[in-house]
Parts: C-alpha cells; structure tokens; sequence
C-alpha cells in the first residue's frame, strides 16, 4: 500500500455542494449525516461568490477576481465580490465550528483545481487564463498559498480534526485534450502538456505537507493514472461515467493504495434504489477486475455523483444518508 493508506477515510462522504442557503442548517445536516466523514458545505444558491469558482478565487492570495458578464475576471483589488466570498466561507467555517466541537477524524474542505480555475477566470483580456502559461503558473502559487491558510484554519477552528483537501477538476480532461474554448468560441486553447499539467497538480497538492489530497472529477474519462502520479491519495468520480476502458488504470490505483470516492447516489432528485442496489456496480467492479472483496471498505468511500445543489433539500438529505447506508452495505456484504 502506498504511503497514503495509513491514514484513515470515512467509508461515506458528501462532494460539496447543497441546496439552500442557511450555512447553520447545512453544517447540521452534514456532521449529522456523516459521524466520521464530515464536509465543509457549499452553497452556490446564495450567489456570486458562493458558487465553486467565487469561492476559491476569494481563497486566492494577491489575486482578485471580480464578476464580469462573461464570468469572473481577475483585477487588482478586492471588489465587492471578493470581499462577498470571504463573508460567506467566513459563515459557513463559523457553522462548521459550532457543529464539530470535540470532533476528531478525517475532515473534507473543498477547492477548486488549478486547472479547473484556469479555464473559468478571465485575464483582462477577457481571454481564460488558460491562455498564458505564465498567468498559469502564477494562478497556481496563489492558489496554494491561500489554500495553506484555509487549511491552518480549519486546524485552529476544529483542532481534533485531519483536514482532507479536495480539488475540484471537472475541466482537467479537457485541458488536457484542448477542448476549452476561448473567449469568442471559434478556436480551443491549445491542450496542455501532461507533464505541466501533473507537476502543477503535484505542487499545489504538496501544501498538504503529507496530508491526504483528493481530486474530484463528474466528467467522463478521469486520468486516474496522472492523479495518482501527481499525489492524490484517493480520487473522486461519477462511477454511471466508468466504462471498461479504465478498468486497468482502477485496478492498478487500488493496489497502489488509492482510494476511490466512487459517485454512486444520483445528485438530483428521483427515486433511490436500496442501499445495497446503489453499490452492485461496485461489486461487480470488483469482481471484474479480480480484486479481493476484503480490500471493498478499505478502499472505497461512497458519495453522490456530484454536488447536491441542484437537489431538493428532503432529497439532498436523504442522498447523503443513503450514502451511509450503501457504504455499510459494501461493508457488511463485500461479495
């Protein structure tokens, strides 16, 4: 196993984001719903600067952004914006104190990727970051260094707790492939070279200093085999996208010690299957691939498909209490 398996997951977890917006209501939801995997919720109804791409700009440090038309734009200085984003993660790290007091174990906060921030905000030119590899490179020390302090201070706030950092890539694959489009939508930037694009992970992923990183994908073919190159201890996926072409690069990331937060409860609202239905898939994963069923609660922590912010609030309550159920399902029936 890999250096990354002494450290302890929960077997069931949220991916981010919620509906609503009453930060106490969302804190209280999460650290009921998961007694040893809690999350630091998102919730992007609230506005600019509570969606994923406001937020982690407003972590970002000697950068700002601001919302244009087309989206976000970098400026010089903190704007309105900005200065919403710090109130509203300010809130919901005050919700999250008040609900884990005493609390000790593996805790999840949530960020955007590098990459996945390159492609949603601007330059001046209106033209995506993307764009310059220089602004590139700079983006991503910003986005360390402020990830660095909002680790230290989920450490200050609940000092019981083992921060578990998730960046959000959802756009990684199609950097990698140059299928991001610029500003006027007739060209695509050019595809990012692999190596660039695993070293800048592995820096920004460094700030854990040792401490599990998870990276976070809903978009079809997840290079498994790059993240796990680049230091991610467990990596984050809608398991309805797998097809059997990454079956090889799964069965060698679980016997290289990583996890899978496997996205098997739908994130909008429908009907739920049994628990133990939700996690046929998994099982029959495994089997497929020869893996042994003891290695299932080791290596797999289930989780909805996506975030929960398009859900209803009854249904984005029960999803999260399914995962737990389908997560002791797995546990208790391996085979």
């Amino acid at each position: 196993m890999s250096e990354n398996s002494q450290f302890s997951f929960g077997a069931a977890t949220g991916v981010g984001s919620l509906p609503g917006g009453d930060a106490r209501e969302a804190a209280k939801t999460v650290t009921g719903s998961f007694e040893d995997f809690p999350f630091l919720p998102e919730l992007p109804a609230r506005g600019p600067g509570a969606d994923m791409i406001g937020r982690t700009a407003g972590m970002l440090v000697e950068l700002y952004a601001r919302v244009e038309p087309s989206g976000w734009r970098l400026g010089d200085r903190p704007g309105r914006d900005t200065k919403r984003a710090w109130s509203w993660l300010g809130q919901d790290l005050d919700a999250l104190e008040e609900f884990t007091q005493g609390y000790e174990g593996p805790l999840k906060v949530q960020a955007v990727g590098p990459w996945t921030l390159a492609t949603a905000l601007e330059l001046r030119n209106g033209e995506a970051v993307l764009s310059d590899p220089g602004a590139c490179r700079d983006l991503a020390a910003s986005l360390t260094e402020g990830l660095r302090l909002h680790l230290a201070e989920i450490r200050r706030r609940v000092p019981g707790a083992h921060p578990v950092l998730q960046l959000d890539e959802p756009s990684l694959t199609a950097v990698l492939r140059g299928q991001v489009r610029s500003a006027s939508g007739y060209r695509t930037h050019r595809a990012v070279d692999r190596q660039l694009v695993e070293a800048t992970l592995r820096d920004v992923a460094g700030v854990q200093d040792g401490g599990p990183v998870v990276v976070h994908s809903c978009a079809p073919d997840v290079p498994f085999a790059l993240l796990r190159r680049a230091g991610a201890a467990a990596v984050s996926f809608d398991f309805s996208l797998l097809t059997e072409r990454d079956d090889e690069a799964i069965g060698e990331a679980v016997e290289g010690g990583t996890r899978l937060f496997t996205g098997v409860v739908p994130s909008t609202d429908g009907p739920l299957s049994d628990p133990a239905g939700s996690v046929m898939g998994v099982r029959t994963l495994w089997r497929r691939l020869g893996l042994s069923p003891g290695l299932l609660a080791e290596a797999v922590t289930v989780t909805p498909t996506c975030g929960l912010a398009g859900a209803s609030p009854a249904y984005a309550r029960q999803a999260l209490a399914h995962c737990v159920q389908a997560a002791r399902s797995l546990a208790d029936n391996p085979e």
